[in-house]
């Protein structure tokens, strides 16, 4: 634990949960669709569903789909900035038998026809936890360094990817698999203790069968 997880990240609006931890969810979520967002569908439980207007969570969201940080002056104006760069967005409320009361599924199109939909909680203190990533899972909180690999499932693709990162002298410090069908697309979420360059994204993103890299630094970093 650092001292923010104490006092709490510097940011825009009334609760480090519904504004900061909210920007951090959309922006992570405009990360992973690796381009700028033409359409965003929200669906938001619990607390954000009851509260959103009145917390500002909506603009929030809305802040991180544009890729703005938790303490950027812009936050209160996004859903008017969102207009103006042509963003068309929707919230609606909706409810899951134990999911966390700040629960959001954020469906992004981008401006060139890429898709992701990303499911996570803000889970206090501006801390946030990704659980599910295009419908699978995919648990990690963004606070060190993380890898989310979409691929092929073929034998030997993991010690490919493992054994690469290992070439960089970089330890893998947590490590998750989603596959929901065997042979289909996969995800590997990889927790890493140090960070990596953008030409060593690149040498993972040129392994045989990998479809796509998405390198998250810390939020703490960014």
């Amino acid at each position: 634990m650092n001292i923010f997880d104490i006092i709490g990240p510097i940011m825009i609006g009334p609760s480090s949960s519904h504004t900061a931890g909210a920007v951090r969810i959309g922006r992570i979520a405009w990360k992973i669709l690796g381009e700028n967002a033409a359409k965003a569908k929200i669906s938001l439980m619990g607390s954000f569903a009851s509260t959103y207007k009145g917390h500002g969570t909506d603009k929030a969201l809305i802040a991180g789909i544009l890729g703005m940080q938790p303490d950027d002056n812009r936050i209160r104006h996004s859903l008017e900035i969102a207009s103006e760069n042509g963003l068309a967005y929707s919230f609606k409320k909706t409810n899951r038998l134990g999911a966390h009361p700040n629960t959001v599924v954020i469906d992004l199109v981008g401006v060139h026809g890429a898709h992701c939909v990303i499911e996570g909680a803000s889970v206090g203190g501006g801390n946030i936890e990704i659980s599910k990533l295009n419908g699978m899972e995919s648990v990690f909180t963004g606070q060190r360094d993380t890898l989310i690999i979409a691929h092929l499932d073929k034998p030997g693709l993991l010690a490919a990817v493992t054994g690469t990162i290992a070439s960089f002298g970089v330890n893998i410090g947590d490590f998750d698999l989603a596959r929901p069908k065997k042979r289909e697309l996969a995800i590997m979420t990889i927790v890493l203790d140090s960070g990596i360059t953008e030409e060593q994204v690149h040498a993972l993103e040129a392994l045989e069968d990998v479809v796509n890299v998405v390198y998250l630094r810390p939020l703490s970093l960014e």
